[in-house]
């Protein structure tokens, strides 16, 4: 039976030693699956929304971007790391649903899991805060690891 890896042996939290893993080569690809309805969506013109805050993708990938990088500001067990990169993708899946992706990169010590996931969550919140004046009907479905490599093992969501 696997152990929880935040807490030592006297059942206190604590942050993983990761002084001994050996560097590689680490990515970690999220998705969230968020319900705008045709209300929202009927105002986007070539994938994009302009509202007075600016473009609502545009500014919701940028957001993504920042919490992956604060990510170890917000979550207390997560080391902060030296990212490499970040590529968020959002898609209109059909006439009420979006898809976003986001995918991480390092070259570090430990997983960016949670790099991923909190990007992928700001990124959808990013959006709801930009369209809540046209709908609050929104509704953030689902947020999963779809995809991790390096480390000790793979891992791959179908």
């Amino acid at each position: 039976m696997s152990e929880f890896s935040h807490i030592n042996k006297t059942g206190n939290p604590k942050m993983v030693n990761v002084s001994d893993k050996q560097i590689t080569h680490r990515t970690a690809i999220a998705k969230a699956t968020m319900f705008l309805g045709t209300e929202v969506i009927s105002h986007f013109t070539n994938n994009e929304l302009m509202t007075k805050k600016g473009p609502v993708f545009q500014t919701a990938i940028i957001a993504g971007i920042q919490a992956v990088k604060k990510t170890s500001e917000l979550i207390p067990m997560c080391h902060p790391l030296l990212i490499t990169g970040v590529d968020i993708d959002i898609q209109i899946i059909d006439n009420e649903t979006i898809e976003v992706n986001c995918k991480v990169s390092i070259e570090g010590k430990t997983g960016v899991e949670m790099e991923a996931l909190t990007g992928a969550s700001v990124t959808c919140l990013t959006i709801y805060d930009m369209c809540k004046s046209i709908s609050q009907q929104m509704e953030i479905k689902t947020i999963k690891l779809m995809e991790k490599t390096g480390g000790k093992s793979d891992f791959k969501n179908e």
